[in-house]
């Protein structure tokens, strides 16, 4: 089988970095995605979002005041952070909570790229949360892959 011209696969990656205070912070990052795919003149195929660290993650939510108060205060009531938690024991930091509500949620998320747009609902954000008991400078890896 012949590809066609202009049918090529091409991977574009921008890193960027957040400062964040940590304590279930949640960072829109729809608009740093939706610039990379723009820039990339990818049409059909996949956006990710990933962060490196296990105290942070990435999900999807309405990015509405309510919301940005109701994740945090749920996230609270499943995995409290101020539980006696065995990481805690292990390592002293008492970020035991912050780790294991990252691995709920999960360090990365994969959007289908249709004609060139984010197939995302219409009140569908892609957020980085920083679960951590203090602040950081989160690296967050953007992707977009295609044709």
């Amino acid at each position: 089988m012949t590809k066609a011209a202009g049918t090529e696969w091409k991977v574009v990656t921008r890193e960027i970095t957040l400062a964040t205070q940590g304590g279930d912070q949640i960072l829109d990052v729809t608009d740093d995605l939706r610039k990379l795919l723009a820039q990339s003149s990818i049409q059909e195929g996949q956006a990710a979002v990933f962060t490196p660290g296990s105290t942070a993650s990435v999900t999807t939510v309405e990015y509405e005041p309510g919301l940005l108060r109701d994740l945090p205060r749920l996230l609270e009531e499943l995995i409290p952070i101020r539980r006696d938690w065995a990481h805690n024991q292990t390592w002293g930091d008492g970020n035991g909570g912050s780790h294991l509500r990252a691995a709920l949620l999960g360090p990365s998320l994969s959007v289908p790229v249709i004609k060139g747009e984010l197939a995302l609902g219409t009140w569908q954000q892609v957020v980085v949360i920083d679960h951590d008991t203090r602040g950081r400078q989160r690296r967050v890896i953007l992707q977009v892959l295609g044709r």
